[in-house]
């Protein structure tokens, strides 16, 4: 779990392991995760594999499954997360990483091609600094090809992507043709629980019509698996695709985290259940051999 996948190649990575699922995984066909009627427009001949070489911020893998996963660098420049983010470690802890100026991160999101159709995981920072729809451009990507949208929680700096403004400068949907899938606990919480939710209402208002809610351990679309992840919010949501797991916030500074994974972050809400459930899934992704993908690993996005 302590080497950075830092020398990934675009067309050469094909793991030849077998991935098991959870015991209590529940199919698309209970009538919480069926593929969406109106899907995305068709996806363009170029695909973000040919392109990633050439563009910064971005790294495009192959799975073994065939499906492409290609990171993409949210933030601009280069992301360091403070030392008083983690309050939890003592300062020898901290001082034996050698990272006085902070802990190497991004804020990321990762885009998937499979089956001939695209999957956004997260959908970053938008106006708050987001360079995602840069980078889709340098792609060659078109926003509108998106017909999936796997959310792992509602931070800010994984929904505020969903929208843009029009001409009127009205809140309006950057993903006209994808659907969304949000995790029920989470949705619930911040609709009802959490103070200073207006952007989360909002993001989902304007969603509303394609919004779908799933349950842990639930099989969506294209074989992704949805799996319990508490504690950095009430609902957060770890997927696996194939030899994937994604992760999202389960650790703001790898460079500690991953030795030390009863450090939290100060971000975490829960942190009994956050450290829990980083424990757990970095077990889980070692077990099953599984590489993972972050939304705040440090560049490019991967870890094993």
């Amino acid at each position: 779990m302590n080497k950075i996948f830092g020398t990934l190649c675009a067309t050469a990575l094909m793991l030849t392991l077998s991935v098991t699922g959870c015991s209590d995984t529940k199919k698309a066909a209970e009538n919480k995760a069926e593929e969406p009627a109106a899907q995305a427009a068709p996806a363009e001949t170029t695909t973000p594999a040919e392109n990633a070489a050439q563009v910064e911020g971005t790294k495009t893998i192959t799975l073994a499954n065939g499906a492409s996963v290609t990171w993409i660098q949210d933030n601009d420049g280069e992301k360091l997360m403070p030392r008083t983010l983690f309050s939890d470690a003592s300062d020898s802890l901290y001082n034996s990483l050698n990272m006085p100026d902070g802990i190497p991160a991004s804020v990321s999101t990762f885009l998937v091609k499979i089956d001939g159709q695209y999957i956004l995981f997260d959908a970053g920072l938008g106006a708050f600094g987001g360079q995602m729809m840069k980078r889709f451009e340098a792609l060659g990507m078109n926003p509108d090809s998106i017909g999936l949208i796997y959310l792992t929680h509602f931070h800010v700096d994984h929904i505020a992507g969903l929208i843009a403004k029009d001409e009127s400068g009205n809140d309006v949907k950057a993903f006209k043709n994808a659907a969304v899938y949000a995790g029920k606990v989470e949705y619930d919480a911040w609709m009802n629980d959490i103070p200073k939710n207006d952007l989360q209402k909002n993001v989902m208002g304007i969603y509303k019509d394609n919004l779908h809610l799933f349950a842990f351990g639930d099989t969506l679309p294209h074989g992704v698996l949805a799996l319990d992840a508490v504690g950095h919010t009430p609902g957060h949501t770890a997927f696996q695709l194939s030899n994937l797991l994604i992760v999202g916030d389960l650790m703001h500074g790898y460079a500690l985290q991953k030795d030390h994974p009863d450090i939290n972050s100060n971000y975490d809400m829960d942190k009994p259940k956050s450290a829990e459930s980083r424990k757990r899934i970095m077990q889980y992704a070692s077990d099953n051999k599984l590489l993972m993908a972050g939304m705040h690993l440090p560049p490019p996005g991967f870890a094993e």
